[in-house]
């Protein structure tokens, strides 16, 4: 049987959280190492603002890469304006109201860098569906807070902290491999 590709989700902080442009080169690094692995890249699909899941997709599509972008509202109207994007999902969900459950619910597992209360949601999700998380240590927010650590006193699900990109993608990819997923 032949094993399907990866859903490798990238969350991290909008642009209005005011990252650096080292923040957003390991985003789309993780976005370029995802595509080169032959997996697919899922994000969040932001309407208004640039973010650090969107610099994974440019990542990935600079490598050939598969992206899935998830938004919020209706209409496939998303900040993508180099055309990163291959297939958007209209949740018909809020931001902060849903939204995050199908992006999250959509990958096998979670790579997260720097990240804002979005990000804290959606890794908060990925523990509640036992979907592996692994935090880019060193890129701040709730990546850096919930890196080594557990979301509660079950310890079902630790957040794995790793240091680089390629250091992210091998690990999720590595964790999926070990469940087998098919």
């Amino acid at each position: 049987m032949t094993k399907r590709k990866y859903q490798i989700g990238v969350m991290g902080s909008a642009s209005d959280l005011k990252y650096s442009k080292k923040i957003e080169k390991i985003a789309e690094d993780i976005g370029s190492f995802i595509a080169e692995s032959g997996n697919i890249t899922i994000y969040g699909a932001e309407k208004d603002f640039d973010s650090l899941s969107t610099a994974a997709a440019r990542g990935a599509k600079k490598k050939g890469g598969f992206t899935v972008g998830v938004t919020y509202g209706k209409g496939k109207d998303i900040w993508d304006k180099e055309g990163n994007t291959d297939v958007i999902i209209s949740s018909g969900l809020e931001r902060g109201g849903g939204r995050e459950f199908v992006l999250v619910n959509s990958c096998d597992g979670l790579i997260a860098v720097s990240g804002g209360s979005g990000t804290l949601n959606e890794m908060a999700i990925a523990y509640q569906l036992n979907i592996p998380i692994v935090a880019i240590k060193g890129s701040g927010g709730w990546a850096d807070k919930m890196s080594g650590k557990f979301f509660d006193g079950r310890k079902r699900l630790e957040v794995i902290s790793v240091s680089s990109a390629k250091n992210a993608v091998s690990k999720i990819i590595d964790i999926l491999d070990k469940r087998q997923i098919i």
